[in-house]
């Protein structure tokens, strides 16, 4: 059993559970198209956060052309760059599935104000800096493989 921990405990991302039930955030992943990756940002309200260790997941929310879209997001996964807080919410409940009947005005969540969210944007700020450093390494990679497409095609 210890093996297994070991293992786990290496896979874990460090500060990526910087945010919780009811915030806004942008989940910034990595997709890769045969020999091209680039990052796409999924933006919505968190509904959900299941399980619990490496197999960590949460689910995103978000309107979509009046349409509602929800994707499942492993926690600790290495195709996730970074999880950016937009903005804070304020609710009472662990999981907010009613939020999926709700229309328009009524389906928004409370605001969180105050010393909590201020403190909760500079628990971020550290997050935020190693995840930048990583997403620019990926976008020069890209630009180098198609610098030497470019190259190799002429």
């Amino acid at each position: 059993m210890d093996i297994i921990k070991t293992i786990e405990a290496k896979q874990t991302k460090q500060n990526a559970e910087s945010f919780k039930v009811g915030d806004t955030v942008k989940v910034h992943f990595e997709i890769i198209e045969g020999k091209t990756k680039r990052i796409q940002i999924f933006e919505g309200l968190v509904l959900c956060m299941k399980n619990k260790g490496i197999g960590k997941t949460f689910t995103v929310r978000k309107e979509s052309y009046g349409v509602g879209v929800e994707r499942v997001f492993p926690l600790h996964s290495p195709r996730i760059v970074k999880v950016e807080l937009v903005r804070p919410g304020k609710v009472r409940r662990s999981k907010i599935y009613y939020v999926r009947d709700k229309i328009g005005k009524a389906a928004k969540i409370k605001e969180l104000l105050g010393s909590k969210a201020n403190a909760e944007f500079a628990a971020n700020k550290a997050a935020y800096a190693a995840a930048d450093a990583e997403e620019k390494a990926i976008k020069e990679a890209a630009k180098e493989a198609n610098a030497t497409k470019e190259a190799n095609a002429k």
